[in-house]
Protein backbone atom coordinates (compact mmCIF):
# COMPACT_ATOMS: atom_id res chain seq x y z
CA UNK A 1 0.00 0.00 0.00
CA UNK A 2 1.64 3.67 -0.76
CA UNK A 3 -0.32 6.66 -0.01
CA UNK A 4 -0.13 9.96 -1.79
CA UNK A 5 -0.22 12.78 1.00
CA UNK A 6 -0.76 16.72 0.20
CA UNK A 7 -0.95 18.93 2.69
CA UNK A 8 -1.21 22.87 2.63
CA UNK A 9 -1.56 25.67 5.65
CA UNK A 10 -2.12 29.37 5.20
CA UNK A 11 -1.75 31.32 8.29
CA UNK A 12 -2.12 35.08 8.79
CA UNK A 13 0.74 36.28 11.30
CA UNK A 14 0.34 39.83 12.89
CA UNK A 15 3.99 39.86 13.70
CA UNK A 16 6.81 37.50 13.92
CA UNK A 17 5.90 34.49 15.33
CA UNK A 18 8.23 31.29 16.47
CA UNK A 19 6.18 28.08 15.05
CA UNK A 20 7.20 24.42 15.86
CA UNK A 21 6.12 22.52 12.62
CA UNK A 22 5.09 18.42 12.69
CA UNK A 23 3.73 17.60 9.21
CA UNK A 24 6.49 15.20 7.86
CA UNK A 25 5.60 11.34 7.68
CA UNK A 26 7.53 9.38 9.68
CA UNK A 27 10.37 6.31 8.42
CA UNK A 28 10.18 2.86 10.05
CA UNK A 29 7.46 1.12 12.11
CA UNK A 30 6.11 -0.12 8.96
CA UNK A 31 6.93 2.34 6.69
CA UNK A 32 8.96 4.29 4.14
CA UNK A 33 8.97 7.94 2.62
CA UNK A 34 9.90 7.32 -0.67
CA UNK A 35 9.47 11.05 -1.94
CA UNK A 36 8.94 13.79 -0.34
CA UNK A 37 8.99 17.65 -0.54
CA UNK A 38 8.20 20.97 1.97
CA UNK A 39 8.17 24.36 1.20
CA UNK A 40 7.67 26.94 3.35
CA UNK A 41 9.09 30.14 1.83
CA UNK A 42 12.00 32.08 3.39
CA UNK A 43 11.11 31.92 7.00
CA UNK A 44 13.78 33.98 9.45
CA UNK A 45 14.42 31.04 10.62
CA UNK A 46 15.01 27.14 10.05
CA UNK A 47 16.10 24.13 11.80
CA UNK A 48 15.37 20.56 13.07
CA UNK A 49 14.83 19.14 15.85
CA UNK A 50 16.62 15.91 16.66
CA UNK A 51 14.10 13.01 16.96
CA UNK A 52 14.38 11.95 20.76
CA UNK A 53 11.84 8.57 20.36
CA UNK A 54 13.19 7.74 16.62
CA UNK A 55 9.98 8.77 15.16
CA UNK A 56 9.84 12.58 14.68
CA UNK A 57 11.87 15.22 13.86
CA UNK A 58 9.88 18.38 14.40
CA UNK A 59 10.70 21.99 12.55
CA UNK A 60 11.77 25.27 14.34
CA UNK A 61 10.62 28.12 12.38
CA UNK A 62 10.21 31.84 12.84
CA UNK A 63 8.49 33.80 10.07
CA UNK A 64 6.09 37.17 9.73
CA UNK A 65 2.99 38.16 7.39
CA UNK A 66 1.80 34.95 5.55
CA UNK A 67 2.88 31.12 6.84
CA UNK A 68 2.60 28.99 3.43
CA UNK A 69 3.74 25.60 4.49
CA UNK A 70 3.21 22.73 1.59
CA UNK A 71 3.87 19.33 2.02
CA UNK A 72 3.46 16.64 -0.42
CA UNK A 73 5.21 12.86 0.16
CA UNK A 74 4.61 9.49 -1.24
CA UNK A 75 4.99 7.39 1.94
CA UNK A 76 4.91 2.96 1.50
CA UNK A 77 3.13 0.97 3.95
CA UNK A 78 4.17 -1.93 4.67
CA UNK A 79 2.38 -2.67 8.52
CA UNK A 80 1.05 -5.68 9.01
CA UNK A 81 -2.49 -6.34 10.00
CA UNK A 82 -1.83 -7.38 13.20
CA UNK A 83 -4.52 -8.62 16.01
CA UNK A 84 -3.81 -6.96 18.80
CA UNK A 85 -6.60 -8.30 20.56
CA UNK A 86 -5.19 -11.62 21.26
CA UNK A 87 -1.82 -9.97 22.31
CA UNK A 88 -0.31 -10.70 25.56
CA UNK A 89 0.56 -7.60 27.98
CA UNK A 90 4.57 -7.17 28.84
CA UNK A 91 5.20 -7.31 32.80
CA UNK A 92 6.03 -4.28 33.95
CA UNK A 93 9.27 -5.18 35.07
CA UNK A 94 10.28 -6.33 31.77
CA UNK A 95 9.40 -2.83 29.77
CA UNK A 96 11.74 -1.41 27.67
CA UNK A 97 12.88 2.07 28.90
CA UNK A 98 11.31 3.87 25.91
CA UNK A 99 8.18 2.55 26.99
CA UNK A 100 7.73 3.50 30.62
CA UNK A 101 7.38 7.12 30.42
CA UNK A 102 3.77 6.16 28.61
CA UNK A 103 2.31 4.80 31.77
CA UNK A 104 2.55 7.98 33.65
CA UNK A 105 -0.37 10.27 33.57
CA UNK A 106 0.22 13.54 31.10
CA UNK A 107 -1.73 16.89 30.37
CA UNK A 108 -4.46 15.28 28.53
CA UNK A 109 -4.70 12.55 30.03
CA UNK A 110 -5.23 11.96 34.01
CA UNK A 111 -5.20 7.56 34.12
CA UNK A 112 -5.41 7.78 37.96
CA UNK A 113 -8.79 8.95 37.97
CA UNK A 114 -10.13 6.15 35.54
CA UNK A 115 -9.03 3.26 37.72
CA UNK A 116 -11.93 2.55 39.81
CA UNK A 117 -13.83 2.66 36.45
CA UNK A 118 -11.56 0.82 34.65
CA UNK A 119 -11.13 -2.31 37.31
CA UNK A 120 -14.98 -2.41 37.26
CA UNK A 121 -15.84 -2.85 33.19
CA UNK A 122 -12.89 -4.46 32.45
CA UNK A 123 -11.11 -6.06 35.29
CA UNK A 124 -11.68 -9.41 34.45
CA UNK A 125 -9.49 -9.35 30.94
CA UNK A 126 -6.04 -8.71 30.69
CA UNK A 127 -3.73 -7.60 27.15
CA UNK A 128 -4.85 -6.85 24.61
CA UNK A 129 -8.35 -8.69 25.06
CA UNK A 130 -8.35 -5.51 27.85
CA UNK A 131 -7.30 -3.10 25.08
CA UNK A 132 -10.05 -4.55 22.66
CA UNK A 133 -12.84 -4.09 24.95
CA UNK A 134 -12.01 -0.24 25.58
CA UNK A 135 -11.86 0.22 22.43
CA UNK A 136 -15.06 -1.19 21.49
CA UNK A 137 -16.82 0.43 24.64
CA UNK A 138 -15.75 3.73 23.30
CA UNK A 139 -16.82 3.27 19.80
CA UNK A 140 -20.14 2.13 21.05
CA UNK A 141 -20.80 4.96 23.49
CA UNK A 142 -18.84 8.17 21.85
CA UNK A 143 -20.25 10.20 19.28
CA UNK A 144 -18.06 12.03 16.66
CA UNK A 145 -18.64 15.49 16.57
CA UNK A 146 -17.02 18.09 14.74
CA UNK A 147 -16.11 21.37 17.24
CA UNK A 148 -17.26 19.68 19.96
CA UNK A 149 -13.56 20.03 22.12
CA UNK A 150 -11.54 23.04 22.71
CA UNK A 151 -7.71 22.62 23.14
CA UNK A 152 -8.47 22.59 26.78
CA UNK A 153 -10.96 19.66 26.39
CA UNK A 154 -9.29 16.02 28.76
CA UNK A 155 -9.86 12.60 28.33
CA UNK A 156 -11.92 13.52 31.42
CA UNK A 157 -13.97 16.16 29.92
CA UNK A 158 -14.42 13.66 27.04
CA UNK A 159 -15.62 10.90 29.06
CA UNK A 160 -18.12 12.84 30.84
CA UNK A 161 -19.60 14.47 27.31
CA UNK A 162 -19.08 11.41 25.53
CA UNK A 163 -18.46 13.17 22.54
CA UNK A 164 -15.73 14.67 20.52
CA UNK A 165 -13.22 14.26 17.88
CA UNK A 166 -9.91 11.70 16.98
CA UNK A 167 -8.09 13.85 19.58
CA UNK A 168 -10.86 13.13 22.06
CA UNK A 169 -11.07 9.51 21.27
CA UNK A 170 -7.73 8.77 21.37
CA UNK A 171 -7.27 10.94 25.11
CA UNK A 172 -9.82 8.20 26.33
CA UNK A 173 -8.23 5.42 25.05
CA UNK A 174 -4.97 6.39 26.29
CA UNK A 175 -6.19 7.28 29.68
CA UNK A 176 -7.67 3.88 29.76
CA UNK A 177 -5.11 1.68 28.69
CA UNK A 178 -3.02 3.69 31.42
CA UNK A 179 -4.76 3.10 33.98
CA UNK A 180 -4.48 -0.75 33.30
CA UNK A 181 -1.03 -0.38 33.72
CA UNK A 182 -0.22 -0.70 30.00
CA UNK A 183 1.73 1.89 28.18
CA UNK A 184 -0.31 3.95 25.71
CA UNK A 185 1.00 6.99 23.73
CA UNK A 186 -1.18 9.00 21.05
CA UNK A 187 0.28 9.50 17.59
CA UNK A 188 -0.43 12.00 14.56
CA UNK A 189 -0.77 10.19 11.51
CA UNK A 190 -2.02 10.54 7.65
CA UNK A 191 -4.89 8.04 6.68
CA UNK A 192 -7.96 6.54 4.31
CA UNK A 193 -11.16 7.02 5.36
CA UNK A 194 -11.23 9.86 8.18
CA UNK A 195 -13.98 11.79 7.28
CA UNK A 196 -13.37 14.85 7.08
CA UNK A 197 -10.08 14.52 5.82
CA UNK A 198 -7.42 16.01 7.86
CA UNK A 199 -4.66 15.22 10.49
CA UNK A 200 -5.98 12.41 12.27
CA UNK A 201 -4.74 11.02 15.97
CA UNK A 202 -4.84 7.60 17.02
CA UNK A 203 -3.69 5.30 20.43
CA UNK A 204 -0.63 3.12 20.09
CA UNK A 205 -0.17 1.10 22.80
CA UNK A 206 2.37 -1.42 23.90
CA UNK A 207 1.74 -4.75 23.64
CA UNK A 208 4.13 -8.19 23.05
CA UNK A 209 7.04 -6.08 22.82
CA UNK A 210 5.87 -3.48 19.72
CA UNK A 211 3.52 -0.68 19.06
CA UNK A 212 0.13 -1.23 17.96
CA UNK A 213 -2.19 1.37 16.46
CA UNK A 214 -5.67 1.70 17.76
CA UNK A 215 -8.42 3.72 16.65
CA UNK A 216 -11.26 4.21 18.78
CA UNK A 217 -13.15 5.99 16.18
CA UNK A 218 -13.48 3.16 13.62
CA UNK A 219 -12.25 5.11 11.64
CA UNK A 220 -8.78 3.97 10.00
CA UNK A 221 -6.25 0.54 9.38
CA UNK A 222 -3.29 0.65 10.45
CA UNK A 223 -2.43 -0.55 7.04
CA UNK A 224 -3.45 2.58 5.53
CA UNK A 225 -1.99 4.93 8.27
CA UNK A 226 1.12 6.57 7.93
CA UNK A 227 2.65 8.26 11.07
CA UNK A 228 3.77 11.81 11.41
CA UNK A 229 5.09 11.71 15.25
CA UNK A 230 4.11 10.06 18.46
CA UNK A 231 3.93 11.55 22.17
CA UNK A 232 2.42 11.71 25.26
CA UNK A 233 -1.07 13.46 23.88
CA UNK A 234 -1.95 16.00 21.94
CA UNK A 235 0.16 18.55 23.36
CA UNK A 236 3.35 16.38 22.29
CA UNK A 237 2.14 15.76 18.67
CA UNK A 238 0.40 19.15 17.45
CA UNK A 239 0.75 19.33 13.46
CA UNK A 240 1.56 23.21 14.28
CA UNK A 241 2.63 25.44 17.71
CA UNK A 242 2.23 28.77 17.49
CA UNK A 243 3.88 31.09 20.49
CA UNK A 244 1.76 33.65 19.42
CA UNK A 245 -1.79 34.48 18.42
CA UNK A 246 -2.05 33.58 14.97
CA UNK A 247 -4.80 33.52 12.11
CA UNK A 248 -6.08 30.23 10.12
CA UNK A 249 -6.56 31.34 6.40
CA UNK A 250 -7.16 28.23 4.81
CA UNK A 251 -5.67 24.34 5.52
CA UNK A 252 -6.36 21.20 3.25
CA UNK A 253 -5.23 17.68 3.98
CA UNK A 254 -5.32 15.13 0.93
CA UNK A 255 -4.57 11.38 1.40
CA UNK A 256 -4.85 9.54 -1.95
CA UNK A 257 -4.14 5.92 -2.86
CA UNK A 258 -0.59 5.97 -5.19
Amino acid sequence: MKLEISVSLTYRLPEPVDLMLQVEAASGGGQHVESASLDLGEPELFSRVPASDGTCEPVWMRTSGMLRAAYRATVAIDRPMVDFRALPEVPLHRLPAAAVPYLNESRYCPSNKFHAFVERRFGERTGGAKIGAMRDWIESRFTYVAGASTSDTGALDSFVERRGVCRDYAHVMIALARSAHIPARMASVYALGVKPQDFHAVAEVYLAGDWHMVDATGMTRPTETARICVGRDAADIAFLTAYREIELVEQTVRVEKA
